[in-house]
């Protein structure tokens, strides 16, 4: 009897650990359906992409790559790297695209896939507010700081201004080198005006930002140039975010108006 209630148990025990099977199999397939895009950024470039207080990563750039991630039903993974090797990054599939205020250009473009520009910047110069340098003329004889591989350094090289600078120092992020500003170690700085004027803003009135810049440029996210599938997502994504007013708003959240391009 008991070997015969063993039996008929059986294929009900086997049918219960099959559905059990299934479902975890379901479940495991599922989650490897989600498509994670990797966001390679400068973690230290406020207000586009930062830490805060509990070391969280924020940012205007950081809100808009969430939505677009949102829009395209993708978990979107933030990888802070070294910005001066971001192509290297992007090319050996560490991250997936590049969104940190990346400056479209020329040379970029070479080796990057870009989607349309969605915010317009200027490479402006910080001084101290008791700084009796007025314009770009008055920065022969002196010492200049730009980030690293920024599109700082590029506009400054193409300037004829800078043949007159004492020296052109480069830092690994912008808040050292305005650090150096500050104490006096630098007289001047270059930087992407929205990272500029937030910080000048920050500070009081210890830093001012003069009229004269070294250009205008855009501000567009990166891709592989072979991931032209990719590119196209996102940059549909970013047009219907213009297009439907979320993009200003989340513009207007972090620079109180609409920088949008």
């Amino acid at each position: 009897m008991f070997k015969l209630k063993n039996l008929l148990l059986a294929p009900a025990v086997v049918a219960l650990f099959v559905s059990a099977h299934t479902q975890v199999m379901a479940q495991t397939a599922g989650a490897q359906a989600t498509e994670t895009i990797v966001v390679g950024l400068d973690d230290n470039f406020p207000p586009m992409g930062f830490r805060d207080e509990k070391n969280q990563i924020v940012g205007f750039d950081i809100d808009m790559a969430r939505e677009v991630a949102k829009r395209l039903n993708v978990d979107a993974q933030f990888r802070p790297i070294d910005w001066s090797a971001k192509e290297a990054e992007l090319n050996s599939k560490r991250v997936d695209v590049l969104w940190n205020g990346l400056t479209i250009t020329d040379e970029r473009k070479k080796h990057i896939g870009f989607t349309a520009p969605y915010m317009e910047n200027h490479q402006i110069i910080v001084v101290l507010a008791k700084s009796d340098i007025a314009n770009k003329a008055d920065l022969a004889g002196k010492v200049v700081g730009a980030q690293e591989g920024s599109s700082a350094v590029d506009a400054i090289g193409k300037d004829e201004s800078s043949k007159s600078f004492k020296q052109l120092k480069t830092f690994g992020d912008n808040i050292t080198a305005m650090m150096d500003l500050g104490t006096g170690r630098l007289d001047a700085v270059v930087l992407d005006e929205v990272v500029g004027r937030y910080y000048v803003a920050k500070r009081g009135n210890e830093f001012k930002v003069l009229q004269d810049h070294f250009g205008t440029e855009e501000y567009g996210v990166g891709t592989r140039k072979d991931d032209a599938a990719l590119l196209k997502r996102v940059d549909d994504a970013l047009a219907e975010m213009k297009k439907d007013g979320t993009a200003q708003k989340i513009s207007e959240q972090w620079f109180g108006a609409n920088v949008i391009k």
